[in-house]
């Protein structure tokens, strides 16, 4: 069995141990938390072994092979310098870091360690976006020329949501690019297999002051006797994004936390010379496939009609749900199949912290392009 450490228990460190534990050769055997109580509390809530109250704690543990960094943005840079150099394989969650230069350093540590790194960019792992790829590398849309879509939610409309990624300090320069423009990004460069190079940014802020529930409350959670206060706000909530790939193909996209409805609709259309694919994320388990001289098809995650070469990635017959946990526990796998074998794979199908430096690099270039109103660079 592979021993891991989770450190971090929010909303996305209990999404990490149920996607391990669906893999049946992963166990979690230690939970790091902000206090010694808080983790022995998430410990007994989650049925793990061990409880730690600070990472170096964690990682002393005995026999423990991999970390998982699932702790808010501005704690990810030095935990997972940590974790690297404790020698263990590690598994970030996004952004790697709050920084260009972090995220170089970072992923020159992962290569001096030797390890096993990923950083968690689930959407391509779902099978339909899978399929896209396929069919991208396959030649089946021609001679690619544009790619666009969107990623709204609505978790910040309101005035008085509030969240900790509302601070600079706390969640970096840029919110809603950062948060779930990153996503986007990633997955587009995942199946179109090409690199985004230049941007032109225009981000907004709609509410320059929130308020913010002094007990600590925050988003998703409803207080009618709530007492608040003003919270200036540097963050973007909105913004439009025009982009050139490394071939010279163009696209662009939006995003936004106050689209009223929208709450997690991650969408994307690819355009080629002999066809075009879309996929809506709200519809996970339909790709819709665009022709000119015949009809649409909207094709499902039957494996038996996918391409042969990802049809793994969807695990039951036609018919039968599929979503975003299933999609994580995809990435999981891909990831602790380089962990058994100790080695990063040659062409890696999960996220590794090169691509997580790459969207640091493209997020950068974004924030820049929104202060400068200009075109910039990618770093490389």
């Amino acid at each position: 069995m592979i021993n891991v450490g989770i450190i971090g228990s929010g909303f996305i460190g209990p999404a990490h141990i149920e996607a391990l534990r669906r893999l049946g050769f992963v166990q979690v055997v230690a939970l790091c938390d902000g206090s010694q109580a808080q983790a022995e509390e998430k410990a007994r809530a989650l049925n793990i072994p061990h409880a730690y109250g600070n990472v170096d704690a964690l990682l002393a543990h005995p026999d423990l092979h991999v970390v998982h960094n699932c702790t808010p943005n501005h704690l990810h840079a030095e935990i997972n310098r940590q974790i690297l150099r404790a020698g263990k394989h590690v598994f970030s969650e996004k952004p790697l870091c709050m920084t260009p230069d972090e995220a170089r350093e970072l992923v020159a540590l992962a290569e001096q360690a030797g390890v096993v790194h990923g950083v968690s960019f689930v959407y391509r792992q779902f099978a339909m976006v899978r399929q896209a790829a396929s069919m991208v590398e396959a030649g089946t849309l021609g001679r690619l020329f544009a790619a666009h879509g969107s990623y709204l939610q609505d978790w910040m409309l309101l005035e008085t949501d509030y969240n900790w990624r509302v601070d600079a300090a706390l969640g970096g320069a840029s919110r809603a690019v950062a948060d779930i423009g990153s996503h986007w990004c990633d997955t587009i460069q995942f199946i179109t297999g090409r690199r985004i190079t230049e941007v032109m940014a225009d981000l907004s802020i709609v509410w320059p002051t929130r308020k913010a529930n002094v007990a600590g409350h925050q988003t998703f959670s409803q207080a009618a006797d709530a007492v608040y206060e003003d919270k200036p706000v540097t963050t973007e909530d909105f913004g439009s994004v025009l982009f050139r790939f490394d071939d010279g193909s163009k696209g662009s996209f939006n995003v936004s936390q106050v689209s009223a409805g929208r709450k997690n609709r991650l969408s994307l259309e690819v355009n080629g010379s002999d066809g075009s694919v879309a996929w809506d994320q709200e519809v996970p388990q339909q790709l819709w496939v665009g022709h000119r001289a015949q009809a649409n098809q909207t094709l499902t995650d039957d494996p038996g009609l996918m391409n042969r070469d990802v049809a793994d990635s969807a695990h039951f017959p036609g018919g039968h749900i599929e979503g975003w946990p299933d999609a994580f526990k995809n990435m999981m796998a891909q990831f602790y199949r380089a962990v058994q074998a100790g080695r990063m794979p040659e062409k890696p199908l999960f996220a590794t912290f090169h691509d997580g430096a790459n969207v640091m690099y493209i997020i950068d270039a974004i924030v820049k392009s929104d202060q400068q109103q200009r075109w910039v660079s990618v770093a490389q």
